[in-house]
């Protein structure tokens, strides 16, 4: 992140600890329900709402066909098995297992421990988390070795097929996993992505100026990574896609409608693109991190593509989600805490992870021999 918008983020941020309930250097008595969600904005605001998405710059046809066999894992095995951690329902299992995977800067605690976690807790869906190297701040390729080795593992182990769940970055490196690596298509149902960096954020280009995180350029909007992601199709037979999004997203932009960065299209697959919005049109104030964090229409959603055949339908969601400030999990209480939480980790990891000048490479297997 340019450093210069660091003390313009801790302003913000502490006056959203502030108006939660929360002190720098000491913790007040909670409210016993959040007054109103926090502030809408964590990053600069810019208006893409005349960008479309920009055509690729690297043609198809330098990508490797989908068909080619993925290549051997380069990650130590001992250390992609110690990056998965699954509930002990989630073995011998008769329903299928959901899969985490984090957003950048965070890991599958920070992201979903205080909101989804418990959530599925309630309702004994088993579920399991990869955790992505270096908070998933370095080479997003690499990181996707850890989902490819979570994905076979939990099929191997719950005996079904895996329902995947992607926050940012973490809507990304599934996607990688499924393109690169064919084995895994038959073994996945749902695929869920929310606020999914899918083609790239306009936002991230000015972030990159003059440097960022390898993880950072590789979500750049039209970036090689997220070409190589979608090229010859974006989305494979037998799986389900569901694109969840909000119009008011001030990182991951454009997302105006189903044109946008997150939205999917054509390849095969069942898509379901939706925002917030389209549920709920007063949802205005559903940003990046709500949407997969605590936000109840994202998690309306979500829930309706895991509990039915196919991607989530909008017109199954109930209206009274629009009432609700909070998806089940999530603690009144100790929302504000844990958000302030997040909000200090991500401004944290920006601020301080190593800076690359450019866009790490893309692997050799991703292009034609």
């Amino acid at each position: 992140m340019n450093t210069k918008m660091l003390p313009r983020l801790a302003v913000a941020a502490i006056a959203s600890i502030s108006a939660c309930g929360l002190v720098t250097g000491s913790a007040l008595a909670a409210p016993a329900a959040p007054t109103s969600p926090p502030p809408q904005s964590l990053f600069r605001i810019v208006n893409p709402s005349v960008l479309p998405l920009s055509p690729p710059t690297i043609p198809d046809e330098q990508f490797a066909p989908v068909d080619q066999p993925g290549p051997t894992l380069s990650v130590p095995q001992a250390v992609l098995d110690g990056a998965l951690k699954c509930t002990a329902s989630a073995r011998d299992t008769s329903e299928e297992v959901v899969l985490f995977v984090p957003g950048t800067t965070l890991t599958p605690e920070q992201d979903y421990g205080w909101n989804w976690f418990p959530a599925l807790d309630q309702i004994g869906r088993p579920y399991c988390s990869v955790t992505l190297p270096n908070n998933a701040m370095t080479d997003a390729q690499i990181s996707a070795e850890y989902v490819v080795n979570a994905i076979r593992k939990v099929y191997e182990t719950s005996g079904n097929k895996v329902d995947i769940v992607g926050h940012s970055q973490g809507g990304t490196e599934p996607r990688f996993a499924l393109r690169f690596w064919p084995d895994l298509r038959d073994k996945v149902d749902d695929y869920i992505g929310l606020g999914a960096t899918n083609h790239g954020s306009i936002v991230i280009n000015a972030m990159c100026v003059p440097g960022c995180s390898e993880s950072m350029w590789q979500q750049k909007f039209n970036s090689h990574y997220t070409q190589a992601i979608n090229s010859y199709q974006e989305t494979f037979p037998g799986i389900s896609y569901t694109q969840i999004y909000t119009r008011t997203d001030e990182f991951v932009q454009p997302n105006l409608d189903d044109s946008g960065t997150t939205s999917l299209h054509g390849g095969g697959g069942a898509i379901t693109n939706v925002a917030l919005q389209d549920v709920c049109p007063t949802a205005l104030t559903s940003e990046h991190l709500a949407v997969g964090t605590y936000d109840p229409i994202a998690y309306a959603l979500a829930r309706d593509a895991l509990d039915n055949p196919g991607p989530a339908e909008p017109k199954r969601i109930d209206g009274a989600v629009c009432g609700q400030l909070l998806m089940p999990g999530v603690d009144a209480v100790q929302f504000p805490g844990n958000y302030a939480a997040l909000v200090g980790v991500i401004a944290d990891q920006l601020a301080l992870a190593p800076k690359a000048a450019q866009e790490p490479k893309l692997k050799p297997y991703t292009l034609r021999n």
